[in-house]
């Protein structure tokens, strides 16, 4: 899987969620929730479908807040794997609200 080159960059962000913020050679997201308790559930769930994937995020958590990192450690920047994680991601933070 290759690198994606800054106009495929680009174009890819447009399909996610416009929270995702491009940062060097990675998209990262903060969510927050109403507890520790729905924050470390939206964590779970996003770690199974992580693994479904074969991609996993870096992230962090304090609290009620959740910090995700996308980037392909691989290629040594982002590829589609990033940009199919992020959309999981977006639909299952929507069906939570």
């Amino acid at each position: 899987m290759p690198k994606l080159s800054s106009i495929n960059i680009q174009e890819a962000l447009q399909s996610i969620d416009a929270e995702w913020q491009l940062k060097d050679d990675s998209i990262n997201r903060a969510f927050k929730f109403k507890d520790f308790i729905s924050a470390f559930s939206f964590i779970s769930a996003i770690a199974l479908k992580a693994e479904a994937l074969q991609h996993h995020p870096d992230w962090e958590n304090s609290y009620n807040k959740v910090d995700i990192k996308l980037s392909t450690h691989d290629v040594g920047g982002l590829s589609t794997k990033d940009f199919e994680l992020a959309s999981v991601i977006d639909n299952f933070y929507s069906a939570l609200k």
